[in-house]
């Protein structure tokens, strides 16, 4: 149910008709795993904890790195050498103590994807390599999930909803991973350190519509230029 602690939080988006309570509730009720604690995952996860998710869990298995700090806003110079999904859920539990943030410091494998998505009701993709990307599309194919998908690299951003109300995936777009060699690095290119906060939020915006039954992406890829402002929707 909805308390009194929940209207005061969250009682400026509630005023929306389009949420109000009900859709406050089904937030509170959601389960939300997030893939990957880097520079979309931190604007995801503080935009899900501080919408109130009631459940998010934090896949990632690696440690805060001084070059990181650029984008991904959640970490702090004190946090360098810590592992990502435990420092964002301390930080997170902070930000919004009335959730649940469940950590996993662990590497996403075939042979634990289907353990860890299972208890989530939505999959958000925030991972850095094609492997994985892959690996959570065919798991989210396989269970049934949801995922929200996104990608970045330097000025430029995507993002689209795969597998949802009889969606397409990301296979229908790309049936295979591109070749190692043709992939470019971001170590190499890089990325404007402001680009993950704006794909990230669009992530999390699309991540709590889908969870509150509200118009959502649907066999379309937007494409964002942000040093020109270009914005293009591509239907699949």
């Amino acid at each position: 149910m909805i308390t009194i602690q929940d209207y005061l939080r969250y009682g400026k988006q509630m005023l929306l008709p389009e949420i109000g309570e009900s859709g406050q509730l089904k937030l509170k009720k959601a389960k939300v795993l997030v893939i990957g604690a880097g520079g979309l995952g931190c604007p995801i996860l503080q935009y899900l904890a501080t919408s109130g998710v009631g459940t998010i869990g934090i896949v990632d298995f690696d440690k805060v790195e001084l070059h990181n700090l650029h984008r991904q806003v959640l970490y702090t110079e004190k946090h360098v050498d810590t592992p990502k999904a435990i420092t964002a859920q301390t930080i997170l539990e902070a930000l919004n103590p009335t959730i649940e943030i469940q950590a996993f410091e662990e590497k996403l494998t075939v042979e634990n994807a289907e353990r860890i998505f299972s208890a989530f009701d939505v999959i958000v993709d925030g991972c850095d390599n094609f492997t994985t990307r892959y690996l959570v599309n065919d798991t989210c194919v396989k269970l049934g999930k949801p995922l929200v998908y996104g990608s970045i690299l330097k000025f430029e951003g995507q993002m689209a909803v795969f597998n949802h109300n009889g969606s397409k995936n990301l296979r229908d777009l790309f049936p295979e991973p591109p070749n190692p060699e043709d992939v470019p690095s971001c170590s190499i290119n890089g990325v404007l350190g402001s680009l993950p906060g704006i794909i990230g939020t669009m992530m999390a915006h699309e991540t709590l519509k889908l969870i509150m039954e509200l118009p959502t992406l649907k066999n379309e890829l937007v494409l964002f230029n942000t040093l020109e402002w270009n914005y293009t929707k591509l239907k699949f």
